[in-house]
Formats: structure tokens, C-alpha cells, sequence
């Protein structure tokens, strides 16, 4: 009898029949040929049933019918697809045994785990486990097949990820919305991450900005200057400061210390799935979701790199063959004269900023194949750039550098000067030619600076020790004569201001659901916490694409704001006395349990039941949590037209208009899936649940299930300062307007104003506080000026400038 091989997609299975069975005859729905049928799932053919499927009664969403916690979860195959899932049932029953060869992951398990329960297949199962589709390693991949008994544990952990998601989506989604009469979607991990957005943004608006003063001196040496930075409590005495730098301007100095330390930079890490999402965000501005979209495609349609869908930057010692096979095959392409630069000698075994096999569970590092790229769309080659050169980095010698230390004294005053001098370019001529605005994102291997902390203005923050100066970066010689004297030719005070933490962008989300939402930046902890982060690298593109979706989260730019639908699901669930649900750490400790199963050193059983107890105790407390009030959801009532005059208003639609259309997508599908295709059933509801049929609310009355925030409604900003006025403020496509404007009201301020495009937290401390921080404008006349922008007719918008001296 023949082998039937289960992909998980079309294009996988007909790369597979290439690579076995070149000569397989083309069904549509399968390939045939003399030892092998090969087929594919598309996606998730089945799903966990939704709870009608249990009990009738739980078509309609009634608070007392909670909690719903199934004895054995059910199976319901995905109606768009079911035709395909017969199509394996058919094959199946003409073959002796089956090879998964869905994709090599917790996800791509739990798909073939699914159609094996759901189809009763009582055919021996091996398993297909490769990182890449090339030709190669596909014939070297069913060579080397396993056992399916081997990967057992890593289906456990796939069933247990996505019954938990099912206990806490659909039971939270129904009770929050049953007891507050308004459609709010809850998730093991989507929570935490809200709430990640939410309290950064809480920091944001509770931040005050202070004023402070830095003084900086240059010294002159023979033929050299540099600058030093006053070192000492902070100033916030603009006097004082003034005083100081005319104390020591025109003086003579002496250096009172002066050290020189030879320092390396070597490459960064290679990519795994999060750095490059990140990196990618912060160069392209491409959102995780289509980072993502575009690397599938660079591996499954065009086959140039490996899985993307990793958690490790490293490579196991096998792999470093094939690196040499991927560096030779860029001869004869537009990176020939950078490969031509790079030394096999410096990739090895006992590289362990490359090869360090403890780091590699499922799949290395991402990396290109030997396969040459061709007919890559402009995206995709961006991203694929930015792999060669990443891959590229580590045959090149680490960039070298003098760093130059130096404690300058002039009565009695002390001045902090740090030089950096390039001796050597290393692996950063890598760079020099790269248009893509690259920056030096990711992590090195070696040792990397850390950036400014949250809160902090960037240099030296709101702490009151002394000022750390910039490092200046030169190319040329420098060097001092610490016994000689130096001569203060000029110094001045700066004015500064300390800067609020900045707010999330898709890229610096990324980062924080990795750590679980702690600040890391020293790389073994980081190595550390990707076993308890928030989701997983083939998952964290779907949460924040779910955000977006159910209305808790809109795009201002590169920035992430979260709307007052998501702020009020936030301040409810922590109100009901749930915290758990939005605690990124408990939700990482969770995913590092869920790690552990995997591996065979944690019992899903127990994982499980302590999941539904946790649900238990959802339902209990918000059970006797009060009702919110009835204007806590008013950011969705949104005017529609213009305002008066302009573009500040915006289309919208009404609470209840479009929920039905849209509250399916709202609740729709599980956290846990791994891509759009996959539609995993945990959130919440499906279309049917989640549509606006009538549902017990926890009175007995209806409940109305609303549509989350469309892309044509806006975000409340502030209150309106239209002295009785009683509207609120939002940002339209050019200026930001009242939602009164229908009742008169004339508030308007243009985005584009007084040289400066101003921002949603511009515009809520101009309302709140009558100023901005202070900036750089252009005056009515056209000239340049530092100032603030004020808020001159409270009911009217009108601003001017407040010159700062």
C-alpha cells in the first residue's frame, strides 16, 4: 500500500511531490504518484466546536449559564474547507501509513493531531521535521523520518494551549459581555498584552515634565578639542547653570584622568522570527503581521530562507555546511562582492555567537537556502536584504574601536567627555551600502549599550546623579597629553526637558511580549524568558492583528493607542479582581508550562485543570462585580460626516449599527492560531455565537452584542473645552475636531500647525494643560523659534506660540 503524506498546504505538498515524486500525477486535491499520495490540510480543517454544540442553550449568551466547561472538548471541522477534509478521509483508507508533514511546529502539530482524532486514522504515523523546503533537505527530511510516538508530548502541549484558550476566551468573552451589556472579547494572552498598551499609555499621560539644565564646556589641547559634560547633581536652577558655565569659560583646566580602551562590536545575533518582525517595524515600518506574511512567502512560495517561524538565533553544528552552500551560492548574484568579503573561517562549531546547539529546540536560526533569489517583489526583497546581510555579518571580522575616557577639571569643576574612535569597519561594511536607512536594531552577539529607560529623556533621565555624555563617535586620530594643560574656550547651559516613556510600536511590542513585559536587555535573560513570553513567534502577529480587530487598539502612525473600549475592558477586568488575566508575567509563567509539556517535564492534565479552576474563578467574581456604567463605552459613538467646515470629523458607525456584520470578527477565532488561515475557536464565539441574536444577560434581560470600533471611528482624545460645550475631542484625517460640531460647536485644531504635525498627547496636554512641552516651531512669518504652543480661545482651537528663553 502506499503512504499518504498530510501537508499542511497546497504549495508545501506539491514541493514535497517535486522533491520524491517528480513524476506524481495532479488531482487538485492531491498528488499520486508510485509510492506516495501526498495531500494537505490548508490551515486548521477542524477546530475545537463552539458551546452550542454541547447544550442548545448556550446559543444564547446567558451569565447564569456559566461557566461552560466541556468533560471532553468536541471537534468541528471548518465548513469552508470540509470538502478537503473528506479528500483525506478518502485517501486515507487506500494507504498503510501516513507522514505528517504539516508545518514543524506546536501549531502545525495540533492540525494534523485534529484531522487524525476527527478522521479515527489508525494508520503508523512518522513525522516530517525540516526548517526548510529545498529539494535537499526534503529527500534528506524523509530519510531521517521519526516515529509520531516521539513528538507526543509536543501534541499534548498543542491540545492543552488550545483547550485553555477555549476555557478562558469563551468563558471570559461571555461573561465580561453578559455583565456589561456591551461585546467585550477576552483571551489568555490578548489581555495581558492590552494590558501591556494600557498601562504604558497610563504612564504617558500621568507623566509631568520637568525642566532641567545641562552644561557643557569644550577643552582645546594644541590642535585638539572636545567637549565635556558637567558632571554632578542635576540643575534645575537656570541661573545656577548660566553661573557655572561662565565660571569656568575662558579658564585654564587639567585632565584629571584619561583612559584609552581597545573595544569590539561584534554582529548581531542571527535572526529568529521576533528580531526580525522588530527589525523590520523599526526600518520598513512593517507591522509583525506582515513581516510575517512576507518571510512565509520568501520560504514556501520562493524557498531563499529557512522556517521563520523560530525562536533561535543559533544554528545546531550540521548547519554549518549548509551556511557555506548559502555563502557560495550568492556568487553571480547582487550580493557577490559582500560574500566575496566574508571568511568561512570565522563560522564553527565552536563559534558560539553562531553555533551553540543547547539554544536550538525546533528550528535554528533563520538563514538563506543555496536557492537563488529571483522575481521577488520590493517587500520581500527588503526583508530578504535584510536576512543576507544579518547572515552575512558573521563571516566578517567584529568592528574595532578606541574609546577614549577623559575627566576634565577647570576650577574645580569636573567635566565627562567619552570619544569612540573607529579603527576598523569589521562586519559593518555591511551596511555602508545598504539604502534601507539600516540602524544598528537587534541584538550583537557581543556586548550592546543599553537604551535610554523609560521615563528618561534619552541622555540622562529623571535621576539626579550626574549627566552621562553621549559618546561621539570620530573617524580620525585623537589623542591627549594628560600632563599637559587644557583651555576652556567655550561652555553654556542647555535647557532640557525629561521625556515621558515612549509609546508602544509594533516593534518595541514584540519585544516586551517576548520578556513577558519586562525591560531586558542583557541577552542570556532575554534567551531566558523566550520559553515564557507572551504567545509564541508564530502567534504574536495574530494577537496584535486581534487587538486592531476587536476595536481595543488603533494605529496613530508607527504607535500604538489604545481606544476607550480598550482602556474600559482593561480597568473592568482588574475591577472584577481578576489581575491574573492581565498579568503578562503569570501569562508567561503559563507558556513556560506549556514549553515544559512539550518536552515531556510538565503534565498537560494538571496544567489543565488548574485552568479551569482559574476560569471558575472568573465567573465567580465577575459574578458580583457592578454593572459599568452606560457612558463607559461612549468613544464608539462617533459622529459622522465632517466637522464643522473641515476634516477633523470622521464616518462611523453607531453602536448598534454593523454589529452584526462585524461582531463575528470581533469574537471570532482563537489567540493561539498561528496565522490568518488558522481560525482555532478560542476567544470567543463564532459568527453564529457572536452575532446580534438576543442573549440572557446576567438579569435575565437581553444583551446587545456590539461591534468593535471601526477602521472609520476615531479615538476620544479629550474632553471638549468649549465652555458648555460637553463633547469630545478627536482626531480626524487633517485637524482634530469636536464630536458637537453638528450642535455648533467650532472647536478645530489642524494637525499641520505652526511648523510642527501635531500629535494626539500635543493635543490632550494642550486641552489639559493650555501648553505643549516645549518645541521647535515655525512662527507665523516663517522664521524658526523654540516655544511652546498654547491654546489661546478655548472654544474656537486657536493656538500661538510662547517663546521659551
Amino acid at each position: 500500500m502506499k503512504t499518504l503524506i498530510i501537508a499542511e498546504k497546497p504549495d508545501m505538498g506539491r514541493n514535497i511531490a517535486a522533491a520524491i515524486e517528480p513524476k506524481a500525477a495532479n488531482k487538485r486535491t492531491h498528488l499520486e504518484g508510485e509510492r506516495f499520495v501526498i495531500t494537505w490540510a490548508i490551515g486548521h480543517l477542524i477546530g475545537l466546536a463552539e458551546p452550542d454544540l454541547y447544550d442548545d442553550k448556550y446559543k444564547k449568551w446567558n451569565f447564569n449559564d456559566l461557566p461552560i466547561i466541556p468533560d471532553t472538548f468536541k471537534l468541528l471541522p471548518n465548513p469552508r474547507t470540509k470538502d478537503q477534509l473528506k479528500v483525506i478521509a478518502t485517501l486515507a483508507k487506500d494507504c498503510g501509513d501516513i507522514v505528517n508533514a504539516c508545518d514543524a511546529g506546536r501549531e502545525g502539530q495540533l492540525i494534523f493531531a485534529y484531522i487524525q482524532q476527527h478522521l479515527k486514522l489508525r494508520q503508523p504515523v512518522r513525522r516530517l521535521w525540516i526548517s526548510d523546503l529545498t529539494p535537499e533537505t526534503i529527500r534528506r527530511g524523509f530519510a531521517e523520518l521519526k516515529d509520531g510516538s516521539v513528538y507526543e508530548p509536543l501534541t499534548r502541549a498543542a491540545r492543552a494551549r488550545s483547550e485553555a484558550d477555549w476555557l478562558i476566551g469563551m468563558n471570559g468573552s461571555r461573561a465580561f459581555t453578559t455583565k456589561h451589556n456591551e461585546l467585550l472579547s477576552v483571551g489568555r494572552v490578548q489581555t495581558p498584552v492590552l494590558a501591556l498598551l494600557y498601562d504604558r499609555q497610563k504612564q504617558i499621560e500621568a507623566f509631568s515634565s520637568a525642566k532641567f539644565y545641562e552644561v557643557e564646556a569644550y577643552f582645546d589641547q594644541r590642535d585638539t578639542r572636545y567637549r565635556g559634560l558637567w558632571q554632578g547633581d542635576r540643575l534645575t536652577d537656570a541661573v545656577k547653570a548660566q553661573a557655572l558655565a561662565a565660571k569656568v569659560k575662558d579658564k585654564p583646566g587639567r585632565i584629571l584622568s584619561y583612559e584609552v580602551k581597545d573595544t569590539k562590536e561584534y554582529p548581531f545575533r542571527l535572526y529568529d522570527l521576533t528580531l526580525l518582525q522588530r527589525d523590520a517595524n523599526a526600518r520598513f515600518s512593517f507591522s509583525a503581521k506582515k513581516t510575517l506574511d512576507i518571510a512565509q512567502s520568501l520560504y514556501e512560495k520562493h524557498k531563499v530562507i529557512s522556517y521563520p517561524r523560530t525562536n533561535s538565533n543559533y544554528v545546531n553544528e550540521q548547519n554549518i555546511p549548509e551556511m557555506y552552500r548559502a555563502l557560495d551560492a550568492l556568487k553571480g548574484t547582487p550580493y557577490e562582492q559582500l560574500a566575496a568579503g566574508a571568511d568561512k573561517k570565522r563560522v564553527h562549531k565552536n563559534n558560539k555567537a553562531v553555533c551553540n546547539p543547547a539554544k536550538v529546540e525546533d528550528h535554528h536560526a533563520i538563514l538563506p537556502t543555496g536557492k537563488r533569489a529571483s522575481s521577488l517583489t520590493p517587500e520581500e526583497q527588503k526583508l530578504y536584504d535584510l536576512i543576507i546581510r544579518r547572515f552575512l555579518s558573521h563571516f566578517y571580522p567584529p568592528a574595532e574601536y578606541k574609546v577614549h575616557t577623559i575627566l576634565t577639571e577647570a576650577e574645580q569643576e569636573t567635566f565627562k567627555t567619552t570619544i569612540k574612535q573607529l579603527l576598523s569597519l569589521g562586519w559593518k561594511i555591511l551596511n555602508e551600502d545598504d539604502k534601507t536607512g539600516s540602524k544598528d536594531n537587534g541584538k550583537k552577539s557581543g556586548k550592546s549599550g543599553k537604551p535610554a529607560e523609560a521615563g528618561k529623556d534619552g541622555k540622562d533621565g529623571d535621576g539626579d546623579g550626574p549627566a552621562e555624555p553621549e559618546e561621539e563617535l570620530i573617524e580620525t586620530p585623537f589623542a591627549l597629553a594628560p600632563d599637559e594643560p587644557v583651555h576652556c574656550s567655550d561652555s553654556s547651559a542647555k535647557e532640557k526637558e525629561t521625556q515621558p516613556p515612549k509609546p508602544y510600536t509594533e516593534g518595541t511590542l514584540l519585544k516586551a511580549m517576548e520578556s513577558a513585559g519586562k525591560q531586558l536587555e542583557d541577552e542570556e535573560l532575554r534567551d531566558a524568558m523566550k520559553e515564557s513570553g507572551l504567545g509564541t513567534p508564530a502567534t504574536r502577529a495574530a494577537i496584535i492583528e486581534r487587538l486592531k480587530n476587536v476595536g481595543y487598539v488603533t494605529m496613530q502612525g508607527k504607535r500604538i493607542a489604545v481606544t476607550l473600549k480598550g482602556r474600559t475592558a482593561v480597568e473592568l477586568i482588574r475591577g472584577a479582581g481578576v489581575e491574573l488575566l492581565t498579568s503578562p508575567e503569570m501569562t508567561g509563567q503559563w507558556e513556560r508550562r506549556l514549553h515544559e509539556i512539550s518536552r515531556g517535564q510538565a503534565s498537560n492534565e494538571t496544567f489543565i485543570e488548574n485552568v479551569k479552576k482559574f476560569t471558575r474563578s472568573i465567573i465567580d467574581k465577575v459574578r458580583v462585580q457592578p454593572r459599568a456604567a452606560k457612558t463607559a463605552f461612549e468613544a464608539q459613538q462617533t459622529p459622522s460626516g465632517k466637522s464643522a467646515g473641515d476634516d477633523a470629523g470622521a464616518k462611523g458607525n453607531s453602536r448598534r449599527g454593523g454589529a452584526k456584520a462585524s461582531a463575528g470578527k470581533a469574537l471570532r477565532s482563537g489567540e493561539g492560531a498561528s496565522r490568518s488561515a488558522r481560525s482555532g475557536s478560542a476567544a470567543a464565539s463564532n459568527e453564529r455565537a457572536a452575532s446580534a441574536r438576543s442573549a440572557g444577560g446576567s438579569d435575565g434581560g437581553p444583551v446587545r452584542t456590539t461591534a468593535p470600533v471601526s477602521a472609520g471611528e476615531r479615538e476620544l482624545i479629550a474632553s471638549c473645552p468649549g465652555e458648555g460645550c460637553g463633547g469630545h475631542i478627536f482626531m480626524g484625517n487633517k485637524g482634530y475636531g469636536c464630536s458637537n460640531y453638528k450642535l455648533g460647536c467650532k472647536f478645530v485644531i489642524w494637525k499641520e500647525s505652526l511648523g510642527k504635525t501635531l500629535t494626539p498627547s500635543m493635543i490632550k496636554s494642550l486641552i489639559e494643560k493650555g501648553r505643549t512641552s516645549k518645541l521647535k516651531l515655525i512662527d507665523r512669518s516663517g522664521a524658526p523659534i523654540e516655544g511652546r504652543i498654547v491654546l489661546k480661545d478655548r472654544n474656537l482651537g486657536q493656538v500661538e506660540i510662547e517663546t521659551v528663553t
